[in-house]
């Protein structure tokens, strides 16, 4: 492996230059053009290919994240604490490579019982002592999180909003804006949406509940769905 190699590996494991210097035997002289290089070719490569296009650097939604839900067992997509009791309200975040010491973030809060995406924040630009305060944030209200392939990323969220424009619901204002941080979506969801194939809707705080139950009404009626009570 060339010099340059190794410097960009070393680089994307979080190290400083000096650390490079070190762990390569070679002066820091030697290394610091290297690293300015690779960060110019990094931040050019990542402004040509999009946000949809640029290295998957962390994929992560909260643990509970299958709960009522039917997923294609073919995928084996785990789900590490199933039975958490936090099913129908799914948090997604994810980070693309935006140069060496950026990220770009965008998270993703899908009803996948009803509604679809609910919310989104991002796309930002953070380093990676940011993102994992971002993190903790994000997925504050949730027992946990876990690591997540870029693909079950894409099959729920992008999943969740065709299930809810099937139903008459459109995705969140801002979800346009952060859409192409997952990539491309040119398929059908390997996952089956509403709780056990059934639409459930569960009012959230910012929400109108008479508004969404008469939407829900138009197309499926009440013995087709399934809802809290909002005054309960």
């Amino acid at each position: 492996m060339e010099l340059k190699d190794q410097v960009r590996e070393l680089r994307r494991q979080g190290r400083s230059p000096k650390e490079i210097a070190r762990a390569l035997k070679v002066s820091p002289s030697v290394v610091a053009p290297l690293v300015r290089a690779i960060a110019g070719e990094d931040a050019e490569a990542a402004q040509a290919a999009g946000p949809g296009e640029a290295e998957v650097a962390g994929c992560w939604i909260n643990v509970g994240w299958s709960e009522g839900l039917g997923v294609d067992p073919a995928r084996g997509w785990a789900d590490e604490a199933p039975d958490s009791g936090v099913g129908g309200l799914v948090c997604v975040l994810v980070a693309r490579r935006h140069s060496w010491d950026r990220l770009t973030v965008c998270g993703y809060l899908a009803d996948v019982y009803c509604i679809g995406v609910k919310a989104v924040i991002g796309p930002d630009v953070l380093n990676d002592r940011e993102l994992a305060r971002f993190r903790e944030y994000f997925f504050g209200e949730y027992p946990g999180w876990q690591d997540a392939p870029i693909e079950l990323a894409r099959h729920l969220v992008f999943g969740s909003v065709d299930h809810g424009r099937t139903l008459g619901f459109e995705p969140h204002d801002l979800f346009a804006l952060g859409a192409d941080v997952l990539g491309k979506w040119e398929e059908e969801s390997a996952v089956t949406f509403g709780r056990d194939g059934k639409p459930f809707y569960v009012p959230g705080p910012d929400d109108d509940p008479a508004k969404v139950l008469r939407t829900l009404r138009r197309g499926l009626s009440d013995d087709e769905f399934g809802y809290v009570n909002p005054g309960q």
